[in-house]
């Protein structure tokens, strides 16, 4: 998955298109994210004694990978990932870091 935690992300589909907010939740096997303060969804919850009232909680709830795009920290725009392969100078080991396709730049 090219979305991980802690990235800001674009929404590009559904009620809150165009809005920008940060991954709190990455789910890879259903294919889904949670991001902080979007897509909110109301539920009622019931009394649990009597005499209590009941609430309705508003919490973000998952969303799909594909109506999200990853925002480029470096050129602050909605872009697609990429990933590239080189050599640390370091280790001397290769290692794979994620790409950004509009300015070429390494998402950390």
């Amino acid at each position: 998955m090219k979305i991980k935690k802690n990235d800001i992300v674009k929404i590009i589909k559904g009620k809150d298109n165009g809005k920008q907010g940060k991954v709190i939740k990455v789910m890879p096997a259903a294919n889904r994210v949670v991001v902080e303060g979007l897509n909110l969804v109301i539920k009622n919850v019931r009394a649990k004694r009597s005499g209590d009232k009941g609430q309705r909680i508003q919490f973000p709830a998952a969303m799909d990978v594909c109506k999200v795009m990853l925002v480029c920290p470096h050129c602050n725009r909605a872009t697609r990932v990429g990933y590239s392969v080189f050599n640390n100078a370091e280790t001397g080991k290769k290692q794979k870091a994620r790409l950004c396709k509009k300015c070429h730049e390494i998402i950390a």
